[in-house]
């Protein structure tokens, strides 16, 4: 149902008690409605629309000077917390958390439009409307809206709801049964997965964040007084136009490339490829990396734990990247690298509380399974069905040496070459990666293309498809919309091309995780997911019995043509787990 509400005007305020008791009645009778709260760190106030009616505003904390009597939230809660009353509304998960902290919590989340915005096109950016500037004014003097008056704020708040209601109209309408299903069966029931996720939390250890910042610190004076050496002069490393000088004047390192105001460029690509041959470059690029994991983990996580909860609480974004992956803000705990030993001292610090462990569930080579499953190469198909290293089996193919005799090398290569093409690499890329000559790398790519000829036909045929509707999907129907595919500048063209290629590989990978998410025990504390993983926290003596669980939901979430594997590992802490 998609409510079918048409728009009678009405008082757009209830202020007194007689009018509020009488507009619940109409709610606690109606099988579906649309609500929105307006808040600044509280409720502020909240909008109602019924069937065929304009939105009402309901008053709740406005409290500027001679505001007249608010309204009760608690009258309220059964009608919000009511599963069998049917919700439209915006952004429901963050209205969800809001709730809960006024001991409300929401159910019958049926309709959010942001999501079937969301589902229907992934890059569609939505209109930043200045309404609110409108009513409340700008920069300091900017009023918080328990100050703005209530005719005002009630003209506000049920425009707002109304729109809300008329996109939603708008959206459901477009929704074709395979855009439905993702809707109804991903993204709808995975607002309270997360929002569980989200305010639980996960427990960090403070102390070994602090002792590793001083740590981190030490090493980067290290590297500064070896950069002032090498320099023969103190600079600041953090000043491009100082490095500019230093590398370029004062060294005379080439001139690889020039920025748009034509002076030599010091971005990190250019550093790389100075790094290899001149060792100022290189310490130049170990001291971001360790200033970048300095300030954005080490300084700041310890900062953001919660004092009430004593955990970190990050925010997935459901709707923000093209493929459908989540993303994570306020901390971002997607981005702490894996393979660097910095990087696992940070996870080192994501902790289990006594009694517990944490078990972090990661599904194995998953696009490279997904790329099997849609190619349907019948080489591929049988690596993977029986279970062979698939590196090894592709290094084998390529180098055209038994299995069991592919050694360290051609394994590495054959994994940049699996990998790269996912990623629509070409040569020029892969040579770089592999420190090899371009020719080589060409040859590597022409034998994968010919031992594996359905990779080949399906990149083909994915390209082909992307320019004729401008979008591919994933293996469950979810539409990526590729814009730049029919771009006249052959630059962004090519990149829209590879990403033709990766994103049914990149999404259909993201809808598997958020359906095990979804089909996940709602026993299990689920407290973290990272692109292709899942972390719990588990109580020590449960660990056996939530391992095959998990992997019991993970692996049988669907089923393609290769079988998923999913890959556990249980510790006190992140790293060790992982």
């Amino acid at each position: 149902p998609n409510g079918g509400f048409r728009c009678r005007s009405t008082h757009p305020t209830i202020s007194t008690k007689f009018e509020f008791e009488d507009y619940l009645q109409h709610l606690n009778q109606a099988k579906i409605f649309a609500f929105n709260l307006e808040t600044n760190i509280e409720i502020i106030g909240i909008s109602f629309a019924l069937q065929g009616q304009e939105a009402v505003y309901i008053p709740l904390a406005h409290d500027y000077l001679n505001a007249p009597p608010q309204l009760s939230l608690a009258a309220l809660k059964n009608l919000l917390e009511d599963p069998n009353k049917l919700k439209i509304g915006y952004n429901f998960k963050q209205q969800a958390h809001v709730l809960a902290s006024y001991g409300i919590e929401l159910q019958g989340i049926a309709f959010d439009t942001m999501l079937e915005s969301y589902v229907l096109d992934s890059t569609a950016k939505e209109d930043d409307s200045s309404a609110y500037e409108a009513i409340a004014g700008k920069g300091k003097k900017q009023l918080t809206f328990n100050q703005i008056e209530i005719d005002t704020a009630a003209d506000y708040a049920t425009k707002k709801l109304n729109n809300i209601l008329q996109i939603h109209q708008e959206l459901w309408a477009k929704l074709d049964a395979k855009l439905l299903k993702i809707y109804q069966q991903i993204e709808q029931p995975l607002i309270s997965v997360l929002k569980r996720m989200e305010a639980y939390g996960v427990k960090i250890d403070a102390k070994l964040l602090y002792d590793y910042s001083e740590e981190l610190a030490k090493s980067m004076h290290t590297i500064e007084t070896q950069a002032y050496a090498l320099a023969g002069t103190e600079f600041n490393l953090n000043s491009p136009k100082q490095l500019q000088t230093i590398l370029f004047e004062k060294l005379n390192l080439p001139i690889l490339k020039k920025t748009p105001k034509k002076q030599p460029s010091t971005a990190v690509e250019v550093l790389e490829e100075l790094a290899i041959d001149y060792p100022l470059p290189k310490l130049i690029l170990e001291y971001r990396s360790l200033s970048k994991l300095k300030s954005t983990y080490t300084d700041s996580l310890a900062q953001q734990i919660n004092p009430k909860t004593q955990r970190v609480h990050t925010s997935y974004q459901q709707a923000v990247t093209a493929t459908g992956r989540l993303s994570s803000i306020q901390p971002n705990l997607q981005n702490i690298p894996i393979r660097t030993a910095q990087g696992r001292k940070i996870r080192q610090a994501f902790i289990a509380p006594s009694g517990y462990s944490l078990l972090a569930a990661d599904y194995s080579q998953i696009e490279l399974r997904i790329m099997a499953h849609l190619s349907e190469d019948e080489k591929l198909l049988a690596a993977f069905r029986n279970n062979e290293d698939i590196h090894k089996a592709t290094a084998a193919e390529v180098f055209e040496v038994a299995i069991e005799e592919v050694n360290f090398e051609q394994r590495r290569s054959a994994k940049a070459v699996n990998f790269g093409l996912i990623y629509g690499m070409q040569a020029f890329g892969l040579a770089k990666q592999l420190g090899i000559k371009r020719q080589e790398a060409q040859t590597y790519i022409d034998k994968y293309f010919a031992r594996y000829p359905s990779v080949k036909n399906y990149m083909e045929q994915i390209r082909e498809i992307a320019k004729q509707q401008g979008y591919v999907e994933t293996i469950f129907g979810r539409r990526l919309y590729i814009p730049e595919i029919k771009s006249r500048n052959p630059q962004r063209r090519q990149y829209a091309e590879r990403t033709a290629i990766n994103a049914p590989m990149q999404g259909s990978a993201a809808d598997l995780i958020k359906m095990a998410m979804v089909k996940m025990d709602k026993d299990m504390k689920m407290i973290m997911q990272v692109h292709d993983e899942l972390v719990f926290e588990v109580a020590k003596d449960r660990v056996e019995e939530a391992k095959s669980k998990i992997i019991e939901t993970m692996t049988t979430v669907a089923e393609l043509l290769v079988p998923l594997v999913v890959e556990v590992g249980v510790g006190d802490n992140w790293d060790e787990a992982h």
